[in-house]
């Protein structure tokens, strides 16, 4: 941990408590935010609250449209609404079964629309830019994975 971070660094903390596989997550900050984790039966849960791997997939796409959001003011466009449709294919040897080998995602897909005044070349850079910077992009791509997306323009 750094003793001096820089002025742009804002710490995410969370804390977590639970028993067997649910849990309950408390955001850190003053506003409380609280959210319950469970999994599939597969996985030993009860499937009465989102998995973790629903709500990373969950966090990829709002990341996305945040990031977004800040770089069409960049670009001078506006966006307005969005639709998102994410698939993670996991193999689930690794987790489940206890083979060799990793335990992420084989593959991630997104397909997002937003409805936006941007012409054909603002909105390439727009995908590409917020891809770039997108900090959970950024670990899904990083991670090995085979990433893909695919961003289609509506009109505003």
């Amino acid at each position: 941990m750094a003793t001096r971070p820089k002025a742009s660094v804002v710490p995410f903390t969370n804390h977590a408590e639970g028993t067997g596989v649910a849990q309950t997550v408390t955001v850190g900050g003053d506003a409380g935010h609280v959210f319950d984790v469970d999994t599939y039966p597969a996985f030993g849960g009860a499937d009465a609250q989102p998995s973790p791997l629903s709500y990373v997939l969950g966090a990829l796409t709002s990341c996305n449209q945040i990031t977004a959001s800040i770089v069409a003011k960049e670009l001078g466009v506006t966006l307005g609404a969005w639709t998102f449709d994410v698939q993670g294919d996991l193999d689930t040897a690794v987790m489940v079964g206890g083979e060799q080998g990793n335990a992420n995602f084989d593959a991630v897909t997104v397909r997002a629309t937003v409805q936006t005044d941007a012409d054909d070349e603002t909105f390439a850079k727009l995908q590409a830019e917020t891809e770039r910077r997108c900090p959970v992009t950024q670990l899904f791509q990083r991670s090995g994975l085979e990433y893909s997306s695919d961003w289609t323009r509506a009109a505003l």
